[in-house]
Parts: structure tokens; sequence; C-alpha cells
């Protein structure tokens, strides 16, 4: 039956949309460009992948709804994990906090806390996330300088003092150390009468990407992943509204990796607990409701959106396809973000509060469930009260003035967006596929495969900064001669004095008779098959220090070595 020209619009017929684009493109564009050229001769976001002038239903020639997208809180979960998203609920607003002694940092969290923060992040120091004392020689010049100083459950108690931990949830950036952190809090909330089952939260424990991309390892992978699956184990029974791991991307992201590499690896990541937990003789619906993600937030504003949802439609795919999850959460892919560290600059500071500002306008739109804004002074020092306080407003303001939060995946059904979306997750499976067939992502850090996929991208984009093909204002582009100066945080050299004294007192205190015992159990533990964590519970308990406890698994398991390749 014949159709006239003004029907087949009405319908979209392909064909006819490619005749018109044809002719748009003849009688209009070509026309207006000759007079008019664009500004570079290709476009790509900031991880350099080719941007189309436009895009429409061409892009999408397969596109189907309930496929690809479905409903909020359905798999695969392409439009949000929850059927109301931020209608509900707002994500929670998590800034990432520790500087100094431990007493010092609980101010920094009430104060937090008073003015509309409300979840609470542990930033530790160095010595801390590598497992080891303030009083060690390599401590030296570090203590409390980029976090806060713990050393045994002393500090850990000081840090939460007057904050009831059944009331709010905390989120502990911690690897290698994992463990033994959350045996501290699980003891301060023990002590304040809050049962373990209680308590909300996550540990980034995430001991993968640290071989990936951050470095701050104790143990070899192996080793690490025993340790990892005992927590999973323990904490089922024990803790199970904490979020066992929150397996990062952050880190992957600040090394220097693409958006697209940023996902593929972190996925990879998340592919190697489950299979290490299932090994350990888990099943999948007991662990793999409480696996979260940590995504960085880049500059890119689209590319960003578009990681974020196809990060959800593709773990939902893989858990589906992969593990057979009986338990629909199985599959959920809920992720804390934080904005981009590296994206900042120290000149023109003042600039990075928009830059955050894009960056978290991303995350919300990309349905996170909780986010971490950086100051504006974060490349020079650990954020002052003011520059954390503009941080956090950044969010309010989102959340309460913007209205981005009144509809559930507000960009679901852009042609650019979906088309961007389809072609991370078509690039992230591909180096997905890679890492399967190297044995998977133990191997392939062995092999140093994602370090090497990473450090290229890196060498990449700095030599477009270098040529000018990427623009960072007011480094590469509208350079000032005179940078305005802001006030920075100062850590005092006192610090670790008052540190190695209180850390002293505990030692002299404790029973060191009891350490002796509950560190000999701990060892036999790591030594057969038997769940190490209930032994780090104790020996935490009596007071054994975080590098005690460490040297004891040392002992059983050795320390990791970098194979060194870039």
């Amino acid at each position: 039956m014949a159709v006239n020209k003004k029907e087949d619009k009405e319908k979209g017929d392909p064909n006819v949309i490619a005749r018109e684009k044809a002719r748009w493109e003849e009688e209009v564009l070509n026309k207006f460009v000759q007079k008019n050229p664009e500004r570079p001769e290709r476009f790509t976001t900031v991880s350099d992948a080719e941007i189309d002038r436009l895009y429409g239903p061409w892009d999408l020639p397969d596109f189907d709804y309930l496929r690809d997208l479905g409903f909020p809180g359905e798999y695969p979960f392409t439009r949000g994990v929850y059927p109301t998203m931020y209608r509900g609920r707002l994500w929670t607003m998590r800034q990432f906090a520790g500087f100094s002694t431990a007493k010092e940092t609980n101010e920094r969290y009430k104060y937090l806390l008073s003015h509309g923060t409300t979840g609470l992040s542990v930033a530790f120091h160095m010595p801390t996330i590598m497992g080891i004392c303030s009083s060690d020689t390599r401590s030296m010049g570090e203590v409390g300088k980029c976090g806060v100083a713990i050393d045994t459950l002393a500090d850990m108690e000081d840090l939460f003092n007057g904050i009831p931990l059944d009331k709010v949830t905390t989120s502990m950036t911690t690897n290698a150390p994992a463990s033994i952190l959350l045996c501290m809090y699980i003891a301060v909330a023990e002590k304040q009468g809050i049962s373990s089952s209680k308590i909300g939260g996550t540990i980034q424990n995430d001991i993968l990407k640290e071989y990936i991309a951050q470095k701050s390892w104790i143990f070899p992978p192996r080793e690490s992943m025993r340790i990892i699956t005992d927590l999973l184990a323990f904490a089922k029974d024990k803790v199970p509204r904490w979020n066992t791991i929150s397996i990062s991307g952050y880190h992957i992201r600040e090394a220097g990796s693409t958006a697209v590499q940023e996902l593929a690896f972190t996925l990879a990541d998340g592919i190697g607990y489950v299979n290490a937990a299932l090994k350990a003789g888990l099943t999948v619906d007991e662990f793999a409701p409480r696996l979260s993600y940590f995504f960085n937030s880049h500059n890119d504003f689209f590319e960003e959106v578009a990681k974020f949802r196809a990060a959800r439609r593709m773990w939902a795919k893989i858990m589906k396809e992969r593990f057979n999850p009986k338990d629909p959460r199985s599959m959920m892919l809920r992720f804390h973000t934080q904005t981009a560290g590296c994206s900042l600059a120290a000149q023109q500071p003042m600039n990075n509060i928009i830059r955050t500002t894009i960056q978290a306008l991303a995350a919300v739109m990309g349905g996170t469930q909780s986010l971490h804004t950086n100051s504006l002074d974060e490349t020079l020092s650990l954020p002052t009260e003011e520059a954390v306080t503009i941080a956090l407003r950044t969010q309010q303001i989102i959340a309460d003035e913007s209205g981005v939060t009144n509809t559930t995946d507000p960009l679901g059904g852009s042609y650019f967006v979906e088309a961007l979306t389809n072609r991370m997750e078509e690039q992230a499976f591909d180096y997905i596929n890679k890492i399967d067939e190297m044995g998977g992502i133990i191997s392939a850090i062995e092999n140093g495969f994602p370090q090497r996929e990473i450090a290229d991208a890196a060498y990449h984009y700095q030599r477009q900064l270098e040529r000018g093909e990427k623009i960072m204002v007011g480094v590469n582009k509208y350079v000032m001669e005179e940078d305005s100066e802001i006030d920075t945080l100062v850590i005092d050299e006192s610090v670790e004095r008052e540190q190695k004294q209180r850390l002293n007192e505990v030692i002299k205190k404790r029973d060191n008779a009891k350490v002796k015992e509950e560190l000999a159990k701990l060892k036999k533990a790591a030594e057969g098959t038997e769940n190490v964590m209930p032994h780090i519970l104790e020996s935490v308990k009596a007071y054994a220090t975080l590098q005690e406890m460490t040297g004891t698994l040392k002992e059983v398991f050795g320390e990791y070595k970098d194979p060194g390749y870039i």
C-alpha cells in the first residue's frame, strides 16, 4: 500500500529519515559549514573517543527499549537501581575526611554532620594504609599528613567518640589492612552497645585495583584474595548491612585510564571477586548483594553519564549470564562516586569549584547512590573547613535547587547518551573478553596488562595537553601570570610526636600476654583454612597494633613485590 511522505515521517521510517538526513546535509549543513567552519577538525571526549556532529535514530538501529533500558529498579537497571531514584531518597552526601590525629578528625566529622553531610568517609594516612604504625621509621614525616593516623583500637575509639554508629553509615577507604580496620570499627560499635548486625557502611577492601593503579599493597594477590573471601564469609552473618567491597575504578581513572578502561578493569575486578568467593564455598546470593562499586566522575559530562549507565547494564548482564543468581539484588550495581581529583589544578584554584560542580552533576544524572565532592584546595593540601563546606554545598544545591532530582534517568532516550552508552559497553566488553582469554584478572595483573594499558592512556592524554589538543583552563589556556593565593591546611610536625606518645601509652597499659596469645591464634588460622576474621577481631580488642597484626600475616603470606611492568 502506498504511503505518502508525510505519513512516512510520522512513523519514523528509517529510509525516510536517512533520505531526509542526506537532503539536510546537502541543502543546509554543507552550505553552512562552508561559510562557518567548525572549530577543530576532530571532536572527542576527554578520553579521546570520537564524537559525531549529530546523533539521531540512525545511531540506534537495533535499539529495544525493554531489552536495553527497561524500567528503573528492574533488570538490566540501565535507568537506575531503584524505581523512584531521588524522588524517594537523595544520594548519601559523604565527604572524604581525615587528617592529623583521631581527635581532630572527630571534630571535623561532627562539623560536617552539623552542616548536613549524611554519611562519614574515613581518609587514613599513608602508614595506616600500608599497615605500619606511626612509630615505625618508615612513617617519619607522614603521620597525619594525608589522612588520619590509626594505630590501635584506641585511635578508632577517639575517631568515633560521640558519634552513634547505628545512626550514621561510614565508608572507610583502605584496602590491604581493610579486615583489621573493619574489626576496629566493629569493636567500637560494641563498646557503644551496638551489635555488629546494626552497623552499616562500606569498606573499600579492593586489593586488585591496588596492583593495577594505586600501588598500596601488602600481601601478594592470591593471598590477599584469601583474606577478602574470609571477610565476605564473616560479614554475611556478623555484619549483614555492611558493603564488603567497594570495587573501585576511582584510582584506576586517577592513574590516567580512559573512561572505558575504568569501566572494563573495574568490572573485571568485580568478576574476580565473585569467582574467588564462589571458589571459597560461598553461594552467589550470600555475598553479591553487598558488593558495591566506586567510580570517578571526570569533566566530560556526557561520557561520564554514559559510563555510569553502561556500568549498571553490564554488571546486570555479567551476573545473570555468568553466575545465575536467584536474588535480583545480586545483579544491581550500586555505586559511590567521587569527583575527579586528577582533573583539579593548583593554578587558579577557584576554577576547581566549577569543575567539581560539573562532575557532581554528571554523577547525579548517572544515578549514583553516594557522592563525595572534592574541595577546591585538594591539589595543594587536605581541605580547609571553608573549602570542604563549599564542596558539600555544591551537592546540596544540586539536590535542592537544580531540579535534576525530580525525575528518574532524565537523559534516558537521548540519542547521544544512548549511543555513547552502547559504545562504552561494547568497548569495555572487548577488554573483559581479552582478560578472560588471559585466565582472569589476577593473571592479567600478574602479566601487567591493565597497568600497561593505563600507562599508555595517561601518556597519550599528557601529550594532548602539551600540544594544546586538550584544554585545562588556567593551565594551558587563559593562563594568568600571578595565581590567586588561598589558605591551606598545614599539619604541624607535633602531630607525629603526639601520635607516637599516644601509641606508647596504649602499649604500656594493655595486657601484652593477651596480645601475644591472640596473635598466635591469628597466625595459626592464617597457616590453615580457618577464617582469620574472628582472630583479627580478638587481637583488635586486645589492643594489638595494626603493624603487629599485618606483621603476623606477613609471616605466613609474605609481601608483594611489584614486577615492574610499565
